[in-house]
């Protein structure tokens, strides 16, 4: 299974990523666990541009898609041909907000994606209001990338929001840390219900 955590920067996808990584695990299940972009040579420059200075809206998209490209072979296949549950802080629906939100057409977004990369079984978008999650990034220390602006953030919410795909789970990220791990646990159990006799 394909389990895909979503939303705007500050929402806390990485925390709950790995609580719900170390709760399954816990659990006996087989659980491999990554990030989009990847650390490969296509993320690294997507990463680099966040702090540098962002490239256009084409760029940006056809970096995306080349890293996800050699992630769905190197990692995300053979994770789901191995049996395992596939766990990833971000999938191809951050391109649908984050480059949609530069004036891309979202929805051809993912239909370029799904050319290629295997459907999630559940995604878990961590819904927040970006002024809340701007002050997240500013309470750890960070200073906001070129992919943090609050402008930015809004407009990526409100394709989050329109996408409308009944695997998506809607969870309120603005929640307490355990409230928003209890739900994101109970989604997956009653995704691993569904699935497992």
């Amino acid at each position: 299974m394909l389990v895909v955590f979503e939303g705007i920067d500050g929402a806390g996808k990485s925390t709950q990523v790995r609580r719900l990584v170390q709760s399954l695990r816990d659990e006996n299940w087989d659980v491999v666990v990554d990030r989009e972009p990847t650390d490969k040579e296509h993320g690294r420059r997507l990463r680099e541009s966040a702090l540098a200075g962002r490239l256009s809206p084409s760029e940006e998209l056809a970096l995306f898609i080349a890293d996800r490209r050699q992630h769905v072979s190197e990692f995300i296949l053979p994770g789901l041909d191995d049996g395992k549950l596939v766990i990833l802080d971000r999938y191809y629906h951050s391109n649908a907000a984050y480059q949609g939100s530069r004036g891309l057409d979202w929805r051809e977004i993912i239909r370029q994606n799904e050319a290629f990369a295997p459907r999630p079984d559940l995604v878990l978008w961590l819904d927040i209001d970006p002024a809340v999650s701007g002050a997240r990034i500013r309470s750890r220390g960070d200073v906001a990338n070129q992919f943090e602006r609050i402008d930015q953030l809004q407009r990526c919410r409100q394709i989050y929001s329109g996408i409308g795909d009944d695997r998506i789970v809607r969870i309120d990220g603005g929640c307490d840390e355990e409230s928003v791990a209890n739900e994101i646990h109970s989604a997956v159990s009653r995704l691993i219900a569904s699935r497992v006799p």
